[in-house]
């Protein structure tokens, strides 16, 4: 029999969901950007804002209580550091994550039996291939995925660039890199190195504009192209992002064998990946990396996988794995052409 407090524990759990939606509906709002410059009234915000005043107070009230914002005395509210995040303007904002995932995954999620009692993605029980094809059908979902990665990127950049050192790398060659996030950081620090962005057309606007921003677009660049096709042979590395994870591995094993096609016999390649604990506990990051592998399960079809998974899939797919460097959630795995 459970206690009454283990009751109340699950019972906490179960309404996750709806702290979810106050931190989207803050994001649409924008209150941290209108926190930003010091505390302000209700009745402030709710003229900034159209709100309705005593609802929006109401919901200040529940972003209190998560830490995200908080009263600056009876009459103003003031953001916390965790409330910062979501400032689109701030160096590690996560707002474009939090519109993601209030509009998009949520609602995907709100399916998770079907996928989890047919072993099917939402896209597959549709009759579509994977995710993406389902996305692309409305362009300001992709415009809302492809800002949320970036923001992902973004926040666990500063680990890879202090997990691994891209040093003795000439031309690094970033498959999937979306907006340019990652190779824009890793130029401007390795001043020497050479970046090229490989991804779909639609990313090719963005990226130029962000290697602008960054005054790197003399040694980065965008490549269109399909990594399910072909990998073009330019780069002495290649690194992949939270790509390989999107897939089973089956499709991985395309993406890995082009990017054997395309390095040197001295070539290194370089997976970004969470990897799964052998025996996960209830830690925040176990938890996390579970949660992303259901989030896999539902959407594009891939998995979180263990360490030994890993270097089963390059070992099958001509790599020879190397070694393992932490960054934060994430794990840079190094492997050689084998």
């Amino acid at each position: 029999m459970p206690s009454p407090t283990s009751a109340l524990k699950l019972f906490d759990l179960v309404q996750s969901h709806r702290v979810t939606a106050i931190i989207y509906v803050a994001a649409k709002l924008g209150i941290a950007e209108l926190l930003r410059g010091g505390p302000q009234s209700l009745d402030a915000l709710a003229k900034a804002t159209g709100a309705d005043q005593h609802a929006l107070g109401r919901l200040l009230t529940g972003l209190s209580t998560i830490g995200v914002c908080a009263r600056a005395d009876d009459e103003r509210y003031s953001l916390t550091e965790t409330g910062t995040a979501l400032d689109g303007a701030a160096d590690h904002s996560v707002k474009s994550w939090v519109i993601f995932e209030g509009e998009m995954l949520s609602k995907s999620w709100s399916g998770l039996l079907e996928s989890i009692v047919t072993g099917k993605t939402a896209a597959q029980l549709l009759g579509l291939s994977n995710s993406f094809d389902l996305m692309s059908r409305t362009p300001e979902n992709v415009r809302i995925f492809n800002a949320a990665m970036a923001d992902l990127t973004r926040l666990v950049t500063p680990d890879i660039l202090s997990a691994y050192d891209f040093g003795r790398i000439s031309h690094l060659m970033d498959v999937g890199g979306g907006s340019g996030e990652l190779i824009g950081a890793v130029a401007r620090q390795y001043p020497r190195l050479r970046g090229t962005v490989l991804d779909l057309p639609r990313c090719a606007a963005i990226a130029n504009d962000h290697f602008q921003r960054m005054g790197v677009s003399d040694r980065a660049s965008f490549l269109a192209g399909d990594f399910f096709k072909t990998v073009p042979a330019i780069a002495d590395a290649i690194i992949l992002k939270s790509v390989i994870h999107d897939w089973d591995d089956a499709r991985s094993g395309v993406i890995l064998k082009n990017c054997r096609q395309a390095l040197p016999r001295d070539g290194t390649l370089l997976l970004v990946e969470r990897i799964m604990p052998d025996s996960p506990t209830v830690k925040d990051e176990d938890k996390a990396h579970a949660m992303s592998d259901l989030n896999m399960l539902r959407g594009p079809g891939g998995l979180e996988r263990t360490e030994k998974e890993h270097r089963h899939l390059l070992n099958e797919n001509g790599f020879r794995p190397e070694s393992i460097y932490p960054a934060g959630r994430f794990s840079v795995i190094e492997a050689s052409v084998g």
